[in-house]
């Protein structure tokens, strides 16, 4: 019931005065204003009926009607008209605050919109510039990476087109002369049989001239006989000189025949002289190290004199010399502390610089002659490969390794040294001996002159020699591979490049030389792959090709394991990988030592017990 019709029942009825209408038309006023208030403050329009229709006009025609009946009607119908009026106004006062809200928010939400938009178009125009910048300094570097590896391969092809030509130069230099040397000599074997087919005519004129004579002296005699049968006494003087004269004849054929022996003796010798196989560089080089190693044995001679004992003997065209020091113990002091050096070398850095000191202080030590201690340390290195170890293959980078810090100190130990291998191990040089039974009376002398060792009246058999061999090739490849920094390799990697290049062009494929290929590639090959890239693979290709399939050829089964292990060392390209001990390791673990065998009983003490 609104107030309109609680004051027409108020009126109707006469319950109240007029103080009270009026106070009760005061507090509807206050109600419907703090409705309306309250209203505003929370923009709530819902108990708010605000339709202009034509009922709600015809409606409140009716309660005018009704209150105009009244006799407070007028009272009543002024304040449903404020009311009504305040209602409008209130309505239309939220209308617009509502449409300007609206508006504002609209406002906002394109402010927003179009800030959040530019923010997003700055953010992407950020992102872009990042994107260009760093598309242009990866292109940057891209070009100048491009830039240095096109330089570093130009290099790189220079340097082997010069290394290839020179190649070829040396190839056609030692053909040659090769040639040259072929021609001289197939020229003194021609004048060799020349005058070999004279002598022989001339003996054989004079055997003829011989027979003549001895027919005419028959005839003499047969002649006295007849003649003179009584005068037996002076016939037995005449058949007296006849015999005389025969026995001169006879020690003149011998003498003859002695002639001709000698004659085909120094052809044999000769014939046997081209069994050998060895380029002219390398005969050179070898020819010049057994110079300088007659050199320091006529040293050792000389100063061995008195006290010690120097035994000399000639092998395979190379001068051999052991010292026995049976009496001046200060020398075998020093050559068992060079032995027991030696010996201890491990793979660890420490080690090999401390061995190398101590080996260089032993033998510039003026206490024992210098010749003699070179000597010595060329010796007790290369026994190192007679009975090697289980880890031989692990420490020969570290003998090398020393090696090369002792001869940068003392040059002359790396001659003697090399000498010292060759004479041990012909292949090292490289040559190689043809069997002729010109040249060798038996197979066991071509045996020993080929380096098999003798050992109660037995050859060694031949899987004891290959792996000897081995042991002395990787000891040589060891040796040219390795680089000091600060120190230079009197004998590095451009020997060790010239001796496969010699040994594949004069050697032939066999046993002996497929070990020794094996076991210089397995040292070796990886700082040859590092120094010459594509001309090793070259060479490769060649092993592969030629000296493999030559090899094979053979149809010895002796072959088949080295054939097979020198084609997987090519085909799954060993030589991109560092063989093992290559690299020295800082320290020695605890698990690598192994007791050291007791090497010191021919010196007849008790050695104490070092580990490597």
């Amino acid at each position: 019931m609104d107030h309109r019709n609680f004051h027409y029942l108020l009126s109707k009825q006469n319950l109240v005065s007029d103080d009270d209408v009026v106070d009760v038309e005061r507090d509807t006023k206050d109600e419907v204003g703090d409705h309306f208030v309250k209203g505003r403050k929370r923009f709530a329009c819902d108990e708010i009926y605000l339709s202009d229709s034509d009922h709600s006009e015809e409606g409140l025609g009716i309660e005018l009607q009704h209150d105009l009946m009244d006799k407070v009607g007028l009272v009543e119908s002024a304040l449903s008209e404020l009311a009504h009026e305040h209602q409008l106004t209130i309505a239309e006062e939220m209308r617009d605050q509502l449409s300007a809200l609206e508006a504002e928010v609209m406002d906002e939400n394109e402010k927003l919109a179009s800030t959040l938009e530019r923010v997003e178009r700055n953010t992407e125009a950020q992102r872009e510039m990042s994107r260009k910048f760093d598309m242009q300094y990866q292109r940057k570097i891209a070009e100048a990476l491009d830039d240095h590896l096109t330089a570093v391969q130009r290099d790189h092809e220079h340097r082997s087109q010069i290394e290839e030509r020179r190649i070829r130069d040396d190839a056609a230099r030692e053909e040659a002369k090769r040639k040259e040397k072929a021609l001289q000599e197939e020229k003194a074997r021609q004048e060799m049989i020349r005058a070999e087919a004279k002598v022989q005519a001339r003996l054989e004129a004079e055997r003829v001239e011989k027979e003549k004579a001895a027919a005419l002296e028959a005839e003499r005699k047969a002649a006295k006989e007849a003649a003179a049968a009584a005068e037996k006494a002076s016939e037995s003087l005449m058949n007296a000189p006849s015999e005389a004269n025969k026995v001169p004849k006879d020690v003149t054929s011998h003498k003859h025949s002695a002639v001709v022996l000698s004659f085909q003796m120094i052809h044999q010798m000769t014939e046997g002289g081209n069994t050998i196989r060895a380029s002219e560089n390398a005969q050179k080089l070898e020819e010049k190290r057994l110079m300088i190693y007659n050199e320091i044995a006529s040293q050792n001679e000389a100063l061995g004199s008195g006290s010690n004992k120097v035994k000399q003997a000639t092998l395979r065209g190379a001068f051999v010399f052991q010292i026995c020091f049976q009496e001046d113990r200060a020398c075998r002091k020093y050559e068992m502390e060079i032995a027991r050096r030696i010996r201890t070398i491990t793979g660890t850095k420490e080690n090999v610089r401390v061995k190398a000191d101590e080996l260089i202080k032993l033998i510039s030590d003026s206490t024992c002659p210098q010749s003699i201690s070179i000597a010595m340390f060329a010796q007790k290195v290369v026994s190192l490969c007679v009975n090697p170890t289980g880890s031989f293959n692990s420490a020969v980078y570290a003998y090398g390794r020393v090696i090369v810090l002792v001869t940068s100190k003392v040059p002359l130990a790396m001659d003697i040294l090399i000498g010292e291998l060759n004479k041990v191990c012909i292949y090292a040089v490289p040559k190689y001996i043809i069997y002729s039974e010109a040249a060798f009376q038996t197979k066991e002398a071509y045996y020993k002159a080929i380096g098999y060792t003798e050992e109660d009246g037995k050859i060694e058999s031949t899987d004891s020699y290959v792996d000897r061999l081995s042991a002395y090739m990787k000891l040589y490849g060891a040796l040219v591979q390795t680089e000091v920094e600060g120190c230079q390799n009197l004998h590095g990697l451009r020997e060790g490049w010239a001796w496969i290049a010699r040994f594949l062009n004069v050697l032939p494929a066999n046993l002996y030389t497929a070990a020794a290929l094996q076991a210089f590639l397995e040292m070796a090959g990886f700082a040859l792959h590092k120094r010459y890239k594509t001309q090793f693979r070259k060479m490769l290709d060649v092993i592969a090709k030629d000296f493999l399939t030559a090899l094979k050829d053979r149809g010895d089964a002796k072959l088949n394991k080295v054939i097979v292990n020198i084609r997987n060392y090519i085909e799954s390209n060993q030589f991109l990988k560092e063989p093992e001990g290559w690299r020295l390791r800082s320290n020695l673990e605890s698990h690598n030592f192994t007791p050291e065998s007791d090497h010191q009983q021919q010196y007849g003490y008790q050695q104490n017990r070092y580990y490597y």
